[in-house]
Parts: C-alpha cells; sequence; structure tokens
C-alpha cells in the first residue's frame, strides 16, 4: 500500500519566516501534499492548461513586474480565475507588496497570501528541499544505524546478535549514533534514502544486561546525530560452517529499499571477532569505492597478471 503524506503550511510559514498577510478560514488546516513548486507566469499571462493546483505558489520581481503593466480590470480578472482553482497559499518573495486586486480576489476565494524577504530562487529551492523531506516515501526497519567516517551504516540482523553492543564499540571509538532499535528511512530521491530515530527513542540505546541508557548524555552530544544517509547495509549474521562467503570482495551486493538499490555486504561473526573494527574497515573500503578504488579489482588484476605472466615462462 502507498501512503501518502503531508506537511501542515504553518509548519512550513514558521521554518521559512514567512509572514502571514491574509489568511483563509481554514489556514490552521491547510497540508501540503505535494513536493514541488510553481511559478504561475502562464497562468497569469492566462493559460491553465496543465496546471498544477495543489502545489504551493510563489511569485517575485517578474510576475509582479508583468502585472503592473496591466490595468486593475485586467488583474482583477486574472486573480479571479487564479483563486478560482483553490491553491493552497500564494507566496510573494522579496517583501514585495501585494497588488490591491491580489487581497480583494484572495478575499472573494478565501486563499491565503504569504510574504517572505528571500529572493524568489530561494524561496522556490529551499521550499523543495524541504518538501522533498517532509512528504518522502518511508519505512520502518529493525536495526541500528550508525555513523563511521562519515559513512552511513545500517546494521541488520536477528534479534541479540550483537547490533547493539557493536554501537557502542563504535561510540567509543568516536563514532556517532542515529538509530537503535527502529530505523525510520525515508527516501529523498531516486538514488539516495536517509534515516532517523522516532522521536520517542532518540538518542537512546538499549543494551541487554544494562537496560537503556542516553548516549547524548553518557558520551556527549557529539556522539549523536539525528539523520544520516544510509551508504552501505550491514547484514550481520552468526557464522556457519560450510557456508560460502565472499572472500575477494568481488561480488557486488544491493539491498533494495523503497525502490533504492544500497551497497551492502553480509558479515558472519563468531564470539571473539571484534565487530567494531571490521564496521570501521567496511566503511572506509566504502568510501574508497565510491571514490573509484576497488581493492579488490586491483588484487585480482594483480594475480592475472602474474599467472599469465608466469604461464608465459614457461613455454
Amino acid at each position: 500500500m502507498i501512503h501518502s503524506y503531508s506537511v501542515a503550511l504553518t509548519q512550513l510559514v514558521k521554518e521559512f519566516n514567512l509572514r502571514p498577510i491574509h489568511k483563509a478560514t481554514d489556514y490552521e488546516q491547510i497540508n501540503i501534499t505535494v513536493d514541488d513548486i510553481s511559478r504561475p507566469g502562464l497562468q497569469l499571462a492566462g493559460y491553465f492548461d496543465h496546471f498544477e493546483p495543489m502545489r504551493l505558489q510563489v511569485i517575485g520581481t517578474v510576475e509582479t513586474t508583468y502585472l503592473n503593466k496591466l490595468s486593475g480590470d485586467e488583474r482583477r480578472s486574472i486573480f479571479d480565475r487564479y483563486f478560482s482553482y483553490k491553491i493552497p497559499a500564494l507566496i510573494i518573495s522579496r517583501d514585495l507588496d501585494p497588488l490591491p486586486e491580489c487581497l480583494e480576489m484572495a478575499a472573494k476565494h478565501d486563499i491565503t497570501i504569504l510574504q517572505g524577504s528571500e529572493t524568489t530562487s530561494y524561496i522556490v529551492s529551499s521550499l523543495i528541499s524541504a518538501l522533498k523531506v517532509y512528504l518522502a516515501p518511508r519505512i520502518t526497519r529493525h536495526g541500528v544505524l550508525v555513523e563511521v567516517y562519515g559513512e552511513g551504516l545500517l546494521l541488520l540482523g536477528e534479534s541479540g546478535i550483537g547490533k547493539s553492543e557493536a554501537a557502542v564499540e563504535l561510540l567509543k571509538r568516536g563514532h556517532r549514533l542515529i538509530a537503535d532499535d527502529a530505523v525510520e528511512i525515508k527516501k529523498v530521491s531516486s538514488r539516495k534514502c536517509f534515516g532517523t530515530a522516532p522521536e520517542l527513542i532518540r538518542h537512546y540505546i538499549e543494551l541487554r544486561g544494562i537496560g537503556v541508557i542516553n548516549v547524548a548524555k553518557l558520551f556527549g552530544m557529539a556522539a549523536v546525530k539525528d539523520s544520516a544517509d544510509i551508504d552501505l547495509i550491514i547484514n550481520i549474521v552468526p557464522w556457519r560452517d560450510g557456508e560460502a562467503y565472499d572472500r575477494l570482495g568481488l561480488e557486488n551486493q544491493y539491498t533494495d529499499i523503497l525502490g533504492v538499490k544500497i551497497p551492502s555486504l553480509t558479515i558472519p561473526i563468531t564470539p571473539g571477532r571484534n565487530l567494531a573494527v571490521i564496521l570501521e574497515v567496511a566503511a572506509m573500503n566504502n568510501r574508497q569505492k565510491k571514490m573509484g578504488y576497488n581493492a579488490a579489482a586491483e588484487f585480482t588484476e594483480q594475480i592475472n597478471k602474474h599467472f599469465d605472466s608466469s604461464f608465459g615462462q614457461s613455454f
């Protein structure tokens, strides 16, 4: 089932320091459900084909200059038709004053008018970035999310296998915790997911035999982070004799989350194996791969050259 999400207009108004010039009667109940913004240049010129009235609308210097060249009756007619589509809100950038006809028709159609100080392009790009996060598809996974050397590692595995213990060891080594037990994952683009912790359990971690600890208070605020991109998924599994494990690292494994393919590794563990050190090496190796260097591929190439050379000398 595909879930849709929304964000309250009042929250965006507060976050982006927007000022209400005219509030619709349902101002407190308006929710934004579309993660895109429109600049209604064509609509103000009378073209409404393919118009998306569910989007937030932003006008700036270009639109205002065009409208000022029209007569009052023409502006009134344009805003009358424009606001009849019941847009969620119109934002006017650069502290530009709304035209009288705009306010008149906003009152007629019960439309919210907002004013912002920033440039039009800044308001549009910032709002789109925020809406991509607020309205992103999401899923909750049982696991631990830590940031190691700037790489977001999502640790997965059956309950009691040692994910939280490994996270604590990483915290002692200077890395950071994002989420323990439940990881909220959001898809912010076709190539990227990021994770965070539910508000109720943020900064807490559970250790069997000890209980729940507050990481921020015990290790300091430098040991926690509210969110991080998921760069690598680590599947932690018990070691099984006879199981075939990748020893060279040539096989590229991926885990699909919300349609995004994220690199993944399967790490078998046995008692006494230092999982924290292995996770640090996995993070650094993944970072090297993203920068274009693959140690496994280089090693294999050297082996092949060696045997090719030895084979040639034997004849």
